[in-house]
């Protein structure tokens, strides 16, 4: 047998094992995996999404959108904080995250803008809505604002994505087709459970609940391909057009920041106001890249003031 065919076979086998032996999505997202979830589903256009909605139901309207890939839990310790300060307050789980479907289509600013549209007309939400973002939520948030300009009577802003940050070499691999797909099967669930403690000031302060609840969406088919095609198809280092377009729309917009983030530093907010100079802007000490839920007893005051103003 010819020694090269033979070691090509060898070498596809080794690649091959890893890949298969590290894909742990082994369940359908189906009426039985979401038997236990807390909040509410409803089939829109492109999929089930999963909400949760409190607080008078004539009240304005807060929309909490979460970032990358920690689903709406991420507002657990905000949710019930903007309920009870009197405002009607919505959060969900972005498609391929949490408990929402993972449609397998192209992961952008389009379709995260759908489903947001899909979902306020479904709940019947009609008139101007508030919208705070963190991370990729934030930049979500923003094409929302520049799409749909009359919905929108104020943004927040958290930790945003949208400008440079130094991108490492295994990252830019995952834009390769194949090669991208292999390396989330293989080393993306490792990497992103290892990145997810980078996102407090103090790793170990990250609770093991939030490390469980997270792990628990990575069990479902297709949470991997969903980040990896987020990642691929939304722009969230080059979005100073985007800041600058929303800024224009001359409404208020306030920008929190944890001093300690690693993920989206805090040089970035240098950026965005030079682009959105009209932003109200607070630093929270002793806080990493979800200030919100590190250190709410410091940003929910914040929201709140801002937001009932």
């Amino acid at each position: 047998m010819n020694k090269k065919f033979i070691l090509w076979a060898f070498i596809l086998l080794l690649l091959a094992f890893p890949y298969f032996y590290f894909d742990n999505e082994s369940q359908n997202l189906d009426a039985g995996a979401r038997y236990s979830a807390s909040g509410q589903l409803i089939t829109l256009a492109e999929g089930v999404v999963h909400y949760e909605i409190a607080g008078p139901p004539d009240a304005t309207p807060v929309v909490l959108v979460h970032g990358m890939s920690v689903p709406y839990f991420i507002w657990d310790r905000n949710f019930a904080a903007l309920a009870n300060a009197g405002f009607r307050v919505l959060r969900y789980d972005l498609y391929g995250r949490g408990y929402s479907d993972r449609p397998d289509v192209v992961y952008n600013q389009e379709f995260f803008d759908r489903q947001l549209h899909h979902l306020l007309a479904a709940l019947g939400i009609d008139g101007k809505v508030n919208l705070i973002g963190v991370s990729l939520g934030a930049a979500i948030a923003l094409a929302f604002a520049d799409r749909h300009p009359e919905r929108v009577r104020k943004l927040c802003l958290i930790d945003p994505a949208g400008f440079s940050v130094k991108v490492p070499f295994i990252a830019k691999l995952m834009y390769l087709p194949g090669v991208g797909e292999y390396l989330t099967n293989v080393f993306g669930e490792r990497t992103l459970q290892a990145r997810l403690k980078n996102d407090f000031y103090k790793p170990e302060s990250c609770p093991p609940t939030y490390s469980e609840m997270y792990r628990m969406q990575m069990r479902y088919k297709g949470f991997k391909r969903a980040i990896l095609s987020t990642l691929r198809n939304m722009p969230v280092n080059d979005l100073a057009a985007l800041y600058g377009r929303v800024g224009k729309q001359e409404r208020p917009v306030l920008l929190i920041w944890g001093r300690e983030d690693q993920t989206t530093p805090l040089d970035g907010s240098e950026k965005l106001r030079q682009v959105m100079p009209q932003v109200e802007f607070h630093i929270i000490e002793e806080a990493g890249h979800v200030p919100q839920y590190e250190r709410p007893e410091a940003v929910n005051p914040i929201l709140i003031e801002f937001l009932k103003r």
